[in-house]
């Protein structure tokens, strides 16, 4: 098995929670989305992430503006609906009932054989 692969797919699983995560925090422009991924050792690529913004904007969960910059084209800046809070505390939900199932199973200790 390559364990690369089943680490990756582990965190495609979460990307869209951690998206979400952030945005909902505030208003977020891509990069800088990218970059607290980053920080936080959760590595995205622009590319990965700006078809899931315009799948998340398609669907309605987000929204955005325009700004104008001062270094470049325009900004675009990201921000939850009330639809895409729902879908985010639905997310949560589930998050937080995975997370337990999963530190219960995993720190579970041994059982002796009798």
């Amino acid at each position: 098995m390559n364990i690369e692969n089943t680490q990756s797919q582990m965190k495609k699983g979460i990307l869209e929670f951690c998206i979400l995560s952030i945005i909902r925090r505030g208003e977020a422009y891509p990069s800088d989305i990218v970059e607290e991924m980053r920080a936080a050792n959760m590595n995205i690529l622009e590319g990965t992430l700006y078809p899931l913004l315009t799948r998340l904007k398609n669907a309605e969960m987000l929204t955005y503006r325009w700004e104008e910059s001062n270094s470049g084209p325009p900004r675009k800046y990201f921000s939850l609906t009330e639809k895409g809070e729902a879908f985010y505390r639905e997310l949560e939900a589930t998050w937080i009932e995975l997370s337990n199932a999963v530190n219960a199973l995993t720190k579970k200790e041994e059982q002796p054989n009798v």
